[in-house]
């Protein structure tokens, strides 16, 4: 990228925060309505990034009124509880505090719905470094990470060889390369080194504080 990026994209779950709690808790308690056995922790760790119409048909079969259930029950738990059980990863203040110090404009884009992603976002200690939020709506179920990156660019007037997306998944790799934007991957989320190579991530963090040279 020519110069630091004036946009910086960020995904929240396993980027900003670490979720896995209350989203997985509250895909347990989804799939347990429908008298369904959850998969073991490390399957629900990897429906963690993908919109949850994609991750239930996988124990749940095309059976859409069936999927459309366990999403309306994952929301009621993770809407009550589920939304603030989280941590926030170390180093992502200090790496907040920094590219806002140096200009840089920040949004949020996540698959997460929108209304509920903002609700995290403004309870966070950094929440008002952000300029916005990107999620698709409670009604939209193919808001992909591209379309919503495109939607990121289009609404801040965002030039995309001067912004990067972050995130830990395959998801964000490929909504910032749709677009053409520099694609960061980190890996204390929930994604992999291989995972992210294979989408095309520009370059690979391990740490918060390796991401300012990344961008």
């Amino acid at each position: 990228m020519n110069g630091r990026p004036r946009l910086v994209l960020f995904d929240l779950d396993g980027t900003l925060i670490d979720s896995e709690i209350g989203i997985t808790g509250s895909m347990t308690h989804a799939l347990r309505a429908l008298d369904v056995e959850p998969p073991p922790r490390e399957v629900l760790r990897s429906w963690i990034g993908p919109p949850l119409h994609a991750s239930f048909p996988q124990v749940l079969g095309a059976d859409s009124e069936r999927v459309d259930l366990a999403v309306q029950h994952y929301h009621e738990r993770f809407d009550a509880i589920g939304w603030s059980e989280h941590v926030v990863y170390p180093g992502i203040v200090e790496l907040l505090d920094e590219l806002h110090a140096r200009g840089d404009r920040l949004a949020v884009v996540t698959s997460k719905v929108v209304t509920q992603a903002r609700r995290i976002v403004a309870h966070l200690p950094f929440g008002h470094r952000f300029d916005a939020v990107f999620g698709p709506t409670p009604e939209t179920r193919s808001s992909t990470k591209a379309m919503l990156v495109a939607e990121a660019l289009r609404t801040l007037d965002g030039d995309p060889s001067k912004t990067a997306m972050i995130g830990d998944r395959r998801y964000d790799i490929e909504g910032a390369r749709a677009n053409a934007v520099r694609a960061v991957g980190v890996l204390w989320g929930f994604g992999s080194t291989d995972e992210l190579r294979k989408a095309g991530a520009h370059a690979i963090v391990t740490a918060p504080g390796e991401l300012l040279a990344a961008l």
